[in-house]
């Protein structure tokens, strides 16, 4: 970058700076291009500055500032580094309140919930400070409860349940508290037209008929609050209805004046209530217009003789003006409404914290079950807020509530269902990311909603580093008193630049600089690495913090050195002015030669088995039988097949003696499964490889080879299929047996069968024989008898 002579210094610089800033990512110290200590630690909470004079040439006055592991890297001591950080002090510890309700009693103000009250905080940029606050229910808390009643025409048969309320809900509240008070207030409406007639007789009395009826009013405090159920119960007895012209009432006007006039009501520094009565709408900011009121409510206490008596002057109060003045005050509202309404009051519950909303029967006779209703769901629920903060301070909570539940971001603020005597816990993170106008402290205030109690944090800011007091105004190291030596840089003064201030922006021009910053009188200004100022190269910054330029002329970097296994330097060495510097027992252009031979013993303890020679920490085998890092693998020895074949077996067939240890003892080479034998690797490859055939326990052959690869990796080739002997085939041999007996049982029955043929031949011709040689008798038997037997019919004349 060459600069036009006729741009002043100061632009040049101011285009440096956004140069370096409009990096996308990378290290937000170096990014900052900061001049000062103070500035550094402003940045961030890991950035530091280095006082030690360890800047190369060429480098900026700005990269003092960097990470605190970056500075060390480039060898500033810890000692030379401003690093402070933030810190807190608790000042007022007061242990939460731990009283029974039959305890002695004590004052509201001896009374404690939410621990601690005050601390002071230390802020550096960037750094959170968290630290714990924890809140606890008191019991028998003392309640303060003002009943604030519509009391237009409308609420006539609500007026007659409510004369007798005070004893009432003072029996029912002593079951929650012994320290209860109880007030009253009324409000009707604007004491104008439109909203009521102002006619002398309308004004005397707006009812119509035959009703007396009490002049209209915008808002009247009855009764100031007070332990003497019946006192308001007379009090109360005496009021009268009155009357108005539209729907909506004026309950705001009267809600402001009870919330800001505290003495006049008598709010006790307790918990407070306000029960709010209606059967209709509201009317807000802007509606009274339409009476001629254009200013808006001041929000102050007009009371005069317990009257409200600027309803005429201002205007109805907004919602966000209420729901400032209720949580200043510590007010918690509970609206009283009928069911007509509800929708609308819902809507205004959502808008005001702490306060809830309870159905109104139609003549207020659940007026009791709803206050005592209201206030257990009310003072269930504690919520945590915050007064303003200052610019650039945020803060965070995470709650940890009742049966271990933990909340985070704005459900982090509050804990639900929590009963007397339950003790919860917040812890507050609060973080700056500056430092305010001139440094001076701030307070802030958290408190939980509806609670009178406050926790006070004082914000202190870390605006400058330590050094910063030991500054040297005008210092001779400035250039003759050009600026303030401090914290081991000069800060110069207005209209001064350079590392040592040596140059004025209005007298210097780039024609002056340039000859001062190219090397050898080349064109190239800083070797295109950097920019002239005030004469001398300040060297680029790169997006990697880790990556820098140096040098008279920027001509050098840490970056662009030889590198090994993808690393500058090898991983063992450092880059500088693009040479590597190797540490010890390192050498070689990119550092990746070992002179150490550690890596080359063989568990023999000799130098690469003695087979082979240590170079750069690797072994170099002289005998081409031998392989691996310490030239201790021979593939090709005998007993190779034998030392593996129990792993090779249960890693290829999952059987043999290793197989329930396989994955423990046999990982230590890569399993490759062929089909065939004749697919096994052949000898005569780049490295020799053992054939290896091996019975198991079956009696069944299987063949493997054995190998190192170039790459040092054992390599077991394996035939998917074992060569197991057939065994005999059942089918014919049974069935040959089955025939043989069949075929020997046929045999035994034709030689018997051929032998009783024989047998029978004999004996028939012998027969013959006798028979021929016999002589026989041919006289009669006489004892035959002839068969036939002949008979004559003596009747047989023979015709």
């Amino acid at each position: 970058v060459k600069q036009n002579p006729s741009f002043p210094l100061t632009l040049f610089v101011s285009f440096s700076t956004c140069f370096f800033n409009s990096f996308p990512e990378g290290n937000e110290c170096i990014k900052a291009n900061v001049k000062s200590c103070g500035e550094c630690i402003q940045v961030g909470a890991k950035c530091g500055w280095c006082t030690d004079p360890f800047l190369k040439q060429g480098e900026a006055t700005s990269t003092r500032c960097d990470e605190l592991e970056s500075l060390r890297k480039r060898g500033c001591g810890a000692a030379k580094v401003e690093n402070p950080r933030g810190s807190q002090r608790v000042l007022k510890n007061t242990p939460v309140t731990n009283r029974n309700k039959g305890a002695d009693k004590l004052k509201p103000e001896d009374i404690t919930q939410i621990q601690p009250q005050k601390l002071t905080l230390s802020l550096r940029s960037g750094e959170p400070q968290s630290f714990n606050l924890k809140f606890k229910r008191a019991e028998d808390y003392p309640i303060d409860l003002y009943y604030l009643m519509d009391l237009s025409f409308s609420m006539k048969d609500d007026l007659e349940n409510v004369k007798n309320l005070g004893t009432q809900l003072m029996l029912e509240m002593a079951k929650i508290t012994s320290d209860f008070r109880i007030g009253f207030g009324s409000f009707v409406e604007k004491t104008v037209m439109p909203y009521i007639s102002t006619t002398p007789a309308k004004l005397l009395n707006p009812c119509t008929g035959d009703q007396n009826c009490t002049s209209p009013f915008s808002y009247k405090n009855v009764l100031k609050l007070t332990s003497n159920g019946r006192k308001f119960n007379t009090l109360v007895g005496q009021q009268q209805i009155s009357g108005n012209l539209d729907s909506p009432e004026g309950g705001f006007d009267a809600i402001m004046q009870v919330a800001v006039c505290g003495d006049d009501i008598g709010w006790r520094n307790v918990t407070r209530l306000l029960v709010f009565s209606t059967d209709a709408g509201f009317h807000f900011a802007g509606d009274g217009k339409l009476g001629g009121i254009v200013l808006p409510n001041d929000g102050k206490c007009h009371l005069e003789n317990n009257m409200y008596t600027m309803s005429h002057y201002y205007d109805y109060p907004s919602i966000a003006h209420l729901v400032q003045k209720l949580s200043d005050n510590n007010i918690q509202t509970i609206f009283a409404v009928t069911e007509e309404f509800q929708p609308v009051y819902k809507e205004l519950k959502n808008l005001i914290p702490k306060s809830a909303v309870g159905t109104l029967s139609a003549n207020s006779s659940n007026v009791i079950n709803l206050i005592i209703d209201a206030y257990n769901s009310l003072s269930s629920e504690v919520i945590l807020e915050n007064s303003k903060l200052p610019d650039g301070v945020t803060i965070t909570y995470q709650s940890r509530c009742k049966n271990g539940v933990i909340g985070e971001g704005e459900m982090g603020r509050k804990c639900s269902n929590i009963s007397i005597g339950d003790e919860v816990s917040f812890t507050i993170s609060i973080t700056t990311k500056q430092c305010p106008k001139m440094g001076k402290s701030e307070t802030i205030k958290i408190k939980p909603l509806g609670f009178t109690e406050e926790v006070e944090i004082a914000l202190n800011f870390i605006c400058e580093c330590d050094c910063h007091k030991d500054g040297i105004k005008n210092s001779e190291i400035c250039h003759n008193g050009n600026g303030t030596f401090e914290c081991g840089a000069c800060r110069c003064n207005d209209g001064r630049i350079g590392r040592q201030c040596e140059c004025s922006t209005n007298e210097v021009t780039s024609e002056d600089l340039d000859k001062n910053c190219r090397k050898d009188n080349g064109t190239d200004i800083c070797s295109n690495n950097g920019d002239c100022v005030c004469g001398t190269c300040e060297c680029k910054k790169r997006e990697n913090p880790e990556e820098r330029y140096s040098g008279k002329f920027c001509e050098c970097d840490n970056f662009n050195c030889d590198r090994s296994n993808n690393k500058l330097c090898g991983g063992h060495g450092r880059c500088e002015c693009r040479v590597c510097i190797c540490d010890t027992n390192w050498t070689g252009s990119a550092c990746d030669c070992s002179l150490g031979t550690t890596t080359c013993l063989a568990s023999n303890k000799q130098i690469c088995n003695g087979r082979g020679t240590c170079e750069c920490g690797t072994c170099k085998c002289t005998d081409p039988k031998f392989q691996g890092p310490t030239c201790e693998i021979c593939p090709t020895c005998p007993g190779v097949c034998t030392e593996h074949k129990e792993c090779v077996q249960c890693r290829a067939f999952g059987t043999g003696e290793k197989k329930d240890t396989c994955e423990r003892d046999c990982s230590y080479f890569n399993l490759i499964m062929v089909k065939h034998r004749n697919e096994l690797p052949q000898p005569g490859q780049a490295f020799p490889l053992m054939h290896c055939k091996e019975r198991d326990a079956d009696d069944c052959w299987f063949y493997y080879t054995y190998a190192v690869n170039n790459n040092t990796e054992k390599e077991v080739h394996v035939v998917e299929k074992p060569d197991c002997p057939e065994g005999p085939d059942i089918i014919p041999i049974v069935a040959g047996v089955v025939a043989g007996i069949v075929l020997i049982g046929l045999a035994l029955l034709l030689i018997w069968k051929l032998l009783m043929i024989i047998h029978d031949r004999r004996e028939f011709a012998k027969f013959e024989k006798e028979k021929m040689n016999a002589k026989w008798d041919t006289g009669e038997n006489p004892i035959y008898k002839s068969a036939v037997t002949t008979v004559v019919n003596p009747k047989y004349e023979g015709k």
